[in-house]
């Protein structure tokens, strides 16, 4: 048999069960007395039992309103709770909000972001993955993430991909290199003369890179997991790289120059990715929305 009950059918039998007296009680939940009367019977037909003996002076509670009275009060506290537990995220006080992001972004873009963020909502968890574009993408296929930052589409039904911003790319060498004698952009052919220290494989750099030059191969002397390693090979003197603009912050060094290179093909693209069939919590949507706002150019 299915019950329904109401917060306000509760909140009647406790103001009852405490004052003891009709009048009382029925100004204390602001109804007329005939209304409180009648709210107080329609939970008695709902349970299926009388909760109080009435008498011309008295009200008291039946062995089965005694018994209900603890349980009254506690879905009253757990309906309170939740309440406010939901206002709460919609006021971006509480909640979660976990992102995937490329690590170019993450280490240098995000930061400042996620601050102000933090800031402005600092009881909403954070969790930020700085993860390749296909664990980007992973994740928020498996709910691990609410929203990614990745450099490449996917034709995933279940996934909704949009444009975030696009990348130039820039080479980085020594101040005593060659490449110093010149100012302005360089084209991208001109660099399989010489050394190059890449990122790993894996890495949409690497992919972005060897996709532009195709059918050509740079002269690749180290293959590096991180960009900040990448710097201090090429402060070394062992080759140059080639980066995209938002990982120049890696290399700011007195010791190393960079110039950009002049090339259609070489333009990375980031993309924001969420669910397709999930609206993004308030908390995400507000991280969502500052990040879109103040999204590179």
């Amino acid at each position: 048999m299915q019950i329904n009950l109401s917060t306000r059918e509760l909140r009647a039998f406790v103001a009852l069960a405490e004052q003891r007296n009709f009048t009382r009680a029925a100004s204390l939940c602001h109804l007329s007395q005939p209304a409180f009367s009648a709210l107080i019977r329609s939970l008695e037909v709902n349970l299926g039992g009388r909760l109080f003996e009435r008498t011309t002076r008295h009200v008291e509670l039946t062995a089965e309103g005694e018994a209900f009275l603890d349980a009254a009060l506690r879905l009253i506290k757990d309906a309170e709770g939740a309440i406010e537990g939901v206002r709460d995220h919609v006021a971006r006080r509480r909640g979660r909000v976990a992102i995937a992001i490329l690590p170019s972004l993450a280490a240098g873009w995000l930061p400042p972001l996620l601050a102000r963020f933090h800031h402005a909502h600092p009881g909403i968890e954070l969790d930020v993955a700085d993860v390749l574009s296909d664990e980007c993408l992973e994740r928020v296929r498996t709910g691990r993430a609410d929203f990614a930052l990745a450099s490449s589409r996917t034709d995933l039904p279940e996934l909704r991909t949009e444009r975030f911003c696009s990348d130039d790319f820039h080479v980085v060498y020594p101040k005593a290199h060659e490449l110093a004698r010149a100012k302005g952009p360089v084209r991208l052919a001109e660099l399989h003369a010489w050394p190059i220290i890449q990122l790993a494989r894996s890495s949409s750099v690497r992919q972005y890179v060897e996709a532009a030059l195709y059918p050509h191969r740079m002269r690749t002397v180290l293959e590096i997991e991180q960009l900040s390693t990448v710097a201090g090979m090429v402060q070394a003197g062992l080759g140059i790289t080639i980066v995209p603009t938002l990982t120049l912050f890696h290399f700011q060094q007195p010791s190393l120059l960079a110039r950009r290179i002049k090339s259609a093909g070489l333009k990375r693209q980031v993309f924001l990715v969420q669910r397709a069939d999930r609206a993004l919590s308030s908390a995400a949507q507000g991280l969502h929305a500052l990040l879109m706002k103040h999204r590179p150019t």
